[in-house]
């Protein structure tokens, strides 16, 4: 569980912005640099940090805004911001060619995978798994606060979009590697013999 680290300040803004958007905000800004700094400390470096930095920024603006207008009307559409932001951190990652989930897969796997081009794939099929939950959960959630379909609606949507791509990262990971060896078994004829 522990590619689900980097969503911690997401699921403290979602706790504490209950008691107001601007205190959930500095909250979840707290948090962020928190972490940062915690992974500095333990020797990772700042590099490919994409989903740590662009929730750093997210935090900053959402909190300037939230204190100087605390009765904006984006307060009710919390939930589409944020997942939308989660999205665009995700699908830019992939078009700069680092998937976000890479900085968080390194703290699992042995540093002599980190460069192999199975490696690269799982993350960056992983990386548009989650993109694709943020898109859609994005526009859910905006149709949800327009429509006023509640809060329980807007909770079982954000619970959805972020369990279903775990799920996938928990199980696609091994069914990518057990494919590779396969391949790689069935094209050396040694192993066929055997």
């Amino acid at each position: 569980m522990s590619y689900l680290r980097g969503f911690i300040p997401w699921l403290v803004f979602a706790g504490v912005g209950s008691f107001g958007w601007q205190w959930g905000a500095l909250a979840a800004l707290v948090v962020s640099v928190g972490l940062l700094i915690a992974d500095r400390a333990a020797g990772l470096s700042f590099g490919s940090r994409l989903l740590e930095y662009g929730t750093i920024v997210y935090f900053v603006a959402l909190a300037a805004l939230a204190f100087s207008r605390p009765h904006s009307d984006l307060r009710l559409y919390g939930g589409a911001l944020s997942m939308g932001w989660l999205a665009l951190i995700a699908w830019v990652s992939l078009a700069v060619r680092r998937p976000f989930t890479m900085a968080i897969a390194r703290r699992m796997a042995p540093p002599e995978v980190w460069h192999t081009p199975l490696f690269r794939r799982i993350n960056v099929v992983l990386t548009a798994a989650w993109a694709l939950s943020f898109t859609l959960c994005a526009a859910a959630q905006a149709v949800i606060t327009a429509e006023q379909l509640g809060t329980f609606a807007s909770l079982a949507l954000q619970i959805a979009g972020f369990v279903l791509p775990a799920r996938f990262t928990a199980w696609y990971p091994d069914r990518a590697r057990a494919r590779f060896l396969r391949e790689q078994s069935g094209a050396r004829p040694d192993l066929q013999e055997a």
